[in-house]
């Protein structure tokens, strides 16, 4: 198998930075605001702040990437998000940090997440001469990455460094996004994709979320993070008071349960291209969606924390794995100067989703009782696999992938070319 080239290394080491960095403020901007407030709705407006960016300029987002060249919007987006840092981490030294001020941040953050995230999305491929298999192992490693930085190492250390001070964990994300913009303005220079000539930026934003709602393919790979989304934010939602009050764990108990999760999680990233390998692509997709629906009844039917640990471990490694094989698959099949927009419309779909799910478990949590949302995610969960399975099947996998290799090919006419975005015959 061949190696993955040079410039991913340094991507990979990139974005691990980043997602260090992301860990220590996504646990440092919450408790930031506990310090300013306890009115819960204010402590909402700062969480909620990180999520409009997505809603509001998805598409139109990757309408810009695909204009834009993609290595310079990274290393551009992230020199400007270690400037912005700078703001709240002077305002917190001066004693003159506010909710507001916060909430805009928060915002900031997140709209230079959005640039950065759908431009590293569309350059990987350009990167690694859309191997699909180059891809899939490319994938598993930022993922598992992004998951070890984020997930493990980021949100105790942004608690320890604002035991420091207010401004220090502020002060190490800037940092982190400095380190970021150095190394991916090194990266090798990618042939920029032609523009449409003369084509309005909002036509070119409609074109790209036409392209995902009129291939059934796609359209499957984009449905299923954003069903996935309404379940996941239904059980996360009560998850915590699930825990203490059915499971009997404190704070402690409850952060070993996200533990378990997020172990399960690189695991499944570890195994995906095996999965892919065994199963076909279109197989493998199917059966992790219905991992990820059988591990959550078997949460809501959990008798004590250590089942209830080992089903979010398995529901972790099947959202692992599908978060390595849907990407990839993507990737190999979308014509590279449409990668952006594509890219930004399914990421939109599942943000969109995620508020729908947190008052879904609130209500059902209300109504009924603490287990009721995570039955209910369960059944999304497997509806959604059932309704997905022909729409993802392996044989419309092997017909995409064709296509796309022609398209980059016109010459290859062989049918049979070994590709590893993997196609078992159903």
């Amino acid at each position: 198998m061949a190696k993955l080239p040079t410039g991913f290394g340094r991507l990979w080491t990139a974005q691990t930075v980043s997602s260090l960095g992301d860990g220590v403020t996504h646990a440092a901007l919450p408790l930031l605001a506990l310090t300013l407030t306890r009115d819960p709705m204010a402590l909402a407006v700062v969480a909620a702040a990180g999520t409009l960016p997505w809603l509001l300029f998805g598409v139109l987002g990757g309408a810009l990437v695909d204009r834009w060249d993609r290595r310079r919007t990274m290393w551009v987006t992230d020199a400007a998000r270690a400037v912005l840092l700078a703001i709240p981490a002077a305002a917190a030294a001066l004693d003159v940090l506010s909710i507001p001020l916060l909430a805009a941040v928060a915002f900031l953050l997140a709209l230079g997440g959005l640039f950065f995230d759908t431009a590293a999305t569309a350059y990987l491929p350009d990167l690694l001469g859309r191997d699909p298999a180059q891809l899939e192992r490319a994938n598993a490693r930022l993922r598992g990455a992004q998951t070890a930085a984020s997930g493990f190492a980021g949100p105790p250390a942004g608690s320890a460094l604002l035991a420091l001070g207010r401004s220090v964990p502020l002060l190490a994300d800037a940092v982190s996004f400095a380190l970021s913009a150095l190394l991916v303005r090194s990266l090798p220079a990618v042939p920029r994709p032609a523009a449409s000539a003369r084509e309005s930026l909002l036509r070119q934003a409609r074109a790209g979320a036409s392209y995902v709602f009129r291939d059934r393919l796609l359209l499957g790979l984009a449905l299923r993070p954003a069903v996935g989304n309404v379940a996941f934010l239904a059980v996360e939602t009560v998850l915590a008071l699930f825990a203490r009050e059915r499971l009997g764990v404190g704070a402690f108990g409850f952060g070993l349960l996200l533990t378990a999760e997020a172990t399960g999680g690189l695991l499944g990233a570890g195994i995906a291209s095996f999965l892919g390998r065994r199963l076909g692509t279109g197989t493998a997709l199917t059966c992790t969606a219905a991992i990820e629906g059988l591990a959550i009844l078997g949460l809501a039917s959990a008798p004590n924390p250590y089942v209830a640990g080992l089903a979010l471990a398995v529901c972790g490694a099947g959202m692992g794995a599908t978060m390595v094989l849907g990407p990839s698959l993507r990737q190999a099949i979308v014509p590279a100067h449409l990668m952006g927009r594509v890219a930004s419309t399914s990421r939109m779909l599942a943000m969109c989703a995620a508020p729908f799910g947190a008052f879904l478990g609130g209500w059902l949590a209300t109504t009924y009782d603490l287990s009721t949302p995570l039955y209910a995610a369960a059944g999304l969960l497997l509806t959604m696999t059932a309704v997905t399975a022909t729409m993802t099947s392996n044989r419309r996998v092997e017909t995409a992938l064709r296509s796309a290799r022609l398209q980059a090919d016109p010459a290859d006419q062989h049918p049979t070319k070994e590709s590893a975005v993997h196609t078992t015959s159903r």
